[in-house]
């Protein structure tokens, strides 16, 4: 069990990698026009409401914990720390750069008998979204290009991957509803490893209260084409997220939870979610 010392560390560690990131990416933003008047700040039911959207031209750097039950043999727990941070850039007048990185921290047990557990990063994924900056429809297109971040084969692919990614979504009043799409197919990489074709498909749906509560539902289907069976793993998430403080940032604090309506049998039977989304200056 953490003592109050470590998670005063672990608190002032992240308001320290908030900061530093954040000097960066507000100096390569945009100065506002000669003369033009302040913006009013946003309220914490409109900061709510911009993390629903993906394109949102706003920086954040989210830590999302899944702790994932019924994993392997014997039914254990793995854990994935997430770390996806979000930088947006101008592109000319009209359009926006929206690059989102994920970062994932694995813990996991054996997915066979006789196999060993692994921990590490897995492959980190880099997508980069060009989003029209008008429009009541919101949109994005680019790539995604996958690393091969780890040699562990339970964790990683071994393989260099990249494919197209789109997002589509609406906003209207309080909700938010949309959906993110990806195709991954490897091109180099470790020979001996399997090639990797997969896609993502994330539609997502969420409400936004005065108090700046949000509920959301989504879920996070893969499909993995060169598997023989299983090729579908498709959960199914309910979370609540607040928008508060932390340190001198504006964050939102979500849990939550959900089920696997299938997948593969070594994989999941349901998951534990927690995660704070920390926002950072950007000058416009």
């Amino acid at each position: 069990m953490r003592t109050k010392v470590e998670v005063k560390r672990v608190r002032k560690a992240l308001v320290m990698l908030a900061a530093i990131l954040a000097v960066p990416l507000g100096a390569a933003a945009e100065e506002p026009p000669a003369g033009a008047a302040p913006a009013a700040p946003a309220s914490a039911a409109e900061l709510a409401k911009k993390l629903n959207n993906p394109l949102a031209a706003m920086v954040s750097v989210p830590f999302q914990f899944n702790w994932a039950q019924g994993v392997g043999p014997d039914e254990q727990t793995r854990s994935i720390l997430n770390i996806q941070p979000v930088m947006p850039f101008s592109v000319g007048k009209d359009w926006n750069m929206i690059t989102r990185l994920i970062v994932p921290v694995v813990g996991q047990p054996p997915l066979a008998d006789g196999g060993a557990p692994a921990s590490g990063i897995a492959d980190i994924q880099a997508s980069f979204f060009f989003s029209p900056n008008k429009g009541g429809l919101i949109w994005g297109v680019g790539p995604v290009i996958s690393l091969p971040s780890t040699s562990e084969p339970t964790l990683g692919s071994e393989k260099w991957s990249a494919g197209p990614t789109f997002v589509v979504l609406k906003q209207s009043g309080s909700w938010t509803v949309g959906a993110l799409v990806n195709q991954l197919w490897s091109f180099a990489g470790n020979e001996k490893r399997d090639s990797v074709s997969q896609m993502l498909l994330q539609p997502f749906a969420a409400h936004t209260f005065k108090s700046a509560v949000t509920v959301s539902m989504s879920s996070e289907t893969t499909a993995n084409w060169k598997a023989d069976s299983d090729q579908w793993s498709v959960p199914i998430n309910l979370a609540v997220s607040k928008m508060s403080s932390f340190g001198p940032f504006p964050a939102s604090y979500k849990v939550g939870g959900g089920i696997y309506v299938a997948g593969p049998e070594a994989g999941p039977e349901w998951q534990v979610r927690a995660e704070i989304a920390i926002l950072l200056p950007r000058k416009k």
